[in-house]
């Protein structure tokens, strides 16, 4: 660990893997390799003078992760299984453990009886981020009858801003292990964290190409069969009539026949993902097809359920779609896809995709890639995202990098964002910063207490980040206008 008297004093200009749109100059990076010098790091701050930023593999967006001139606390240098029980099939790792690690500790646990254990599920969509990453967002997975990821989370080991180590359960520091989960890294550096597993099973893939207004049927059906896993990948070209409505719905359920190999991987190798993307910006119609006749060949593949959860993740794909343009790439402007994640009632789900559509159209915003996921009421985290059982859509938006780009990014989702608060639905409150602060607090009306309990744990604001600065700020002003 460098000490932060080096020589990068405001010269480090960290940025976000995916959206690209979040670079910021950070006073000094520290990358810690144990507990104890976490502690040190975190102690000595404030005689520095220093705020504290925190992160993993960096793929937050929204500024969740940074803050101008902040100490920067790089966690990827804390990865250790630290305890395993495979009895009750517990594992502790530190928290910059990223997913490809914490599947390899659990492979290694096998109960008397010949039981191996395996997680319950990731963030889907990309492999390199920390545990402590995955907690902070409250992330979730595929899974069709599951809770956020912090179900899964039996405690944490927390450093406060005071330098404290604190064990958090639901039975010991409950509040402090409720804001923490889903606390975007504001009440304290998880150093640690003990995940609930679940047996490792072979599944097997049914794929579906089907509407959207018999998709919610088919993931109960789909759960009825015993089904574990499963989304919905939508059509993405507003000029079809299928855009937004139909799409591929693949489910894994538990496979019987226990002699079969499972396949190595779910998803399409990277030359195949490339290609796809570089459809979906040109020809999305053919895009499309490409990724139904994927699922479809693959229908009846067996897999195992941890590894099933995998991802292929092209971090340099806006270079390469822009070297696949020609000599002429060069005065283009830099673009990327920005994500935003919806919520409504699942009974609520064809409305809110009609006025997505309508949206959408209206405003010539590009859906590169979009899926619809479930998800179970959240009874952990103080600040939950799904406040009840909600049918999840992510849309990741083509977003180029000047005003007119951004703005018409920014009016999408905040349009997006109204449509869902009608039905009684949400918004994922990280993944940009355009929503206003009326539409913060109509989607989580908690959020001033939660607040209000930052300043409780962290009276001076130890744990910074951009997105924290920017709501806190208009809260304080009472700014019902956007960002």
């Amino acid at each position: 660990m460098r000490p932060f008297t080096d020589s990068e004093t405001m010269t480090t200009i960290l940025n976000d893997v995916h959206s690209q749109l979040n670079a910021t100059a950070v006073a000094h990076v520290v990358r810690p390799a144990s507990l104890a010098e976490l502690q040190a790091v975190i102690r000595r701050a404030p005689a520095e003078g220093a705020h504290i930023s925190v992160a993993g593999g960096r793929h937050a967006m929204g500024g969740q992760q940074f803050s101008a001139g902040s100490l920067h606390i790089d966690m990827t240098g804390l990865d250790r299984m630290l305890n395993a029980d495979a009895v009750r099939g517990l594992l502790q790792m530190e928290a910059g453990a990223q997913w490809p690690e914490i599947i390899a500790a659990s492979q290694a646990m096998t109960r008397a009886d010949g039981t191996q254990w395996g997680i319950r599920q990731k963030q889907t969509g990309v492999d390199a981020v920390t545990l402590g990453g995955s907690i902070s967002a409250n992330a979730h997975g595929r899974g069709l009858l599951m809770q956020p990821l912090g179900e899964d989370i039996e405690d944490l080991t927390l450093v406060t801003a005071r330098g404290e180590v604190l064990l958090c359960s639901r039975y010991q520091h409950a509040e402090l292990f409720s804001l923490a989960i889903g606390g975007y890294g504001l009440f304290g550096v998880i150093y640690a964290a003990t995940l609930r597993l679940s047996p490792r099973r072979q599944v097997q893939r049914i794929v579906d190409i089907v509407d959207l207004d018999d998709a919610m049927h088919a993931v109960y059906r789909r759960a009825e069969e015993g089904c574990l896993y499963g989304d919905f990948q939508f059509a993405i070209d507003p000029q079809d009539d299928g855009f937004l409505r139909r799409g591929v719905f693949a489910c894994y359920k538990p496979s019987t026949d226990s002699e079969a190999a499972p396949d190595a991987t779910a998803d399409l190798p990277p030359d195949s993902w490339l290609t796809l993307l570089k459809l979906a910006h040109e020809d999305k119609q053919a895009a499309f097809r490409l990724y139904a006749q994927h699922y479809l060949k693959t229908d009846g593949n067996r897999y195992w359920s941890d590894t099933m959860q995998l991802s292929t993740y092209i971090p340099n794909y806006a270079d390469f779609l822009e070297s696949s343009r020609g000599a002429d790439a060069g005065d283009r402007m830099k673009e990327t896809l920005v994500i935003g994640e919806h919520y409504v009632p699942r009974d609520q789900l064809l409305n809110f995709m009609q006025q997505a559509r309508d949206v959408f159209r209206a405003l010539g915003t590009e859906v590169i890639y979009g899926t619809i996921r479930a998800i179970l009421r959240d009874t952990t985290a103080f600040l939950p995202w799904a406040k009840d059982d909600y049918a999840c859509v992510i849309f990741n938006v083509r977003t180029p990098h000047d005003a007119p780009g951004m703005r018409n990014t920014a009016d999408t989702f905040r349009a997006l964002i109204d449509a869902a608060t009608r039905l009684g639905g949400s918004f994922f409150l990280t993944y940009h910063r355009y929503a206003s602060a009326a539409q913060v607090e109509a989607c989580y009306p908690q959020f001033r207490t939660w607040l209000q309990l930052k300043r409780r744990y962290d009276p001076d604001e130890l744990f910074l980040s951009a997105w924290y600065r920017h709501y806190r700020d208009a809260f304080a002003a009472g700014d019902g206008g956007a960002a």
